[in-house]
């Protein structure tokens, strides 16, 4: 596929999206956002790509939040589609399939949220996470608020969102926000390890693990049983599943499983 602000490449069953707007530090500007919201549908919707790897271009940046030159010429030119992805395109576009980040250096403002959206993260020993909006008169509308909240202690998150001040990645690690942090120049190799091992895996299985995880987060598990109602409505649609019939075939004919993704 060919944009003009993204990267997309094809690994086996695993797709590496890159932001390419390295002069400017992988800022989002109209284009991204369009262009990234477009690739991330692309990847859902293709039957043969399996996991998502999201990263910046260059070394210096994975993604320095919005445009501000294009926002300061009058903002951004939005499609209806483009408003219900939300920022950059991800922030609010449902991807089924996993998505890991591999910040290679500054993620700050919109670049934060981009990392949270995604499942998982790999951060260069480099990488800087911060939400700095208060500092500029605004706020992180773009899930931000939303989302650090549930993926780091609340005290913690407070910090930073009303602070505006940045966390390392040895921070972000001890906090939950990143999964491993690796020596600058390795960040997508080791995104890309995880991503092949994931891959390995009964694709219909591990799209339906992680809506189990998000749909039932906010729910309750015994009064009421709401969380173990989603639980059994996942448990058939995987059942019903040519792989969940593979898998144990090729247990007990001691193969390597053939996953069909259906």
């Amino acid at each position: 596929m060919s944009y003009e602000t993204v990267l997309f490449e094809r690994q086996g069953h695993v797709a590496v999206i890159t932001m390419n707007r390295p002069e400017s530090l992988n800022a989002v500007n109209s284009t991204m956002w369009r262009e990234l919201g477009e690739a991330l549908e692309a990847f859902s919707q293709e039957n043969d790509l399996w996991v998502g790897v999201l990263t910046g271009a260059g070394e210096k940046a994975f993604c320095a939040g919005a445009d501000l030159k294009e926002v300061a010429a009058g903002g951004f030119k939005l499609t209806e589609q483009m408003r219900q992805w939300g920022f950059a395109g991800i922030v609010r576009h449902h991807v089924p399939k996993p998505l890991i980040a591999a910040v290679n250096g500054y993620a700050l403002g919109g670049g934060t949220e981009i990392a949270l959206a995604c499942d998982l993260v790999v951060a260069s020993e480099e990488a800087v996470f911060g939400l700095p909006e208060v500092k500029r008169g605004i706020v992180a509308g773009g899930g931000g608020l939303l989302r650090l909240p549930r993926q780091v202690p609340v005290k913690i998150a407070m910090y930073a969102i009303l602070t505006g001040e940045p966390l390392s990645a040895e921070e972000a690690a001890r906090w939950g926000l990143v999964n491993q942090v690796v020596p600058k120049g390795q960040v997508r190799d080791a995104a890309l390890a995880i991503a092949h091992k994931i891959a390995e895996n009964a694709p219909v299985a591990v799209r339906v693990s992680k809506e189990g995880v998000y749909r039932s987060l906010d729910t309750s598990l015994d009064f009421p049983a709401d969380a173990w109602v989603i639980n059994e409505e996942l448990i058939m649609r995987v059942m019903a599943s040519e792989d969940a019939k593979e898998g144990p075939r090729a247990f007990a004919e001691r193969r390597k499983p053939v996953w069909k993704g259906r």
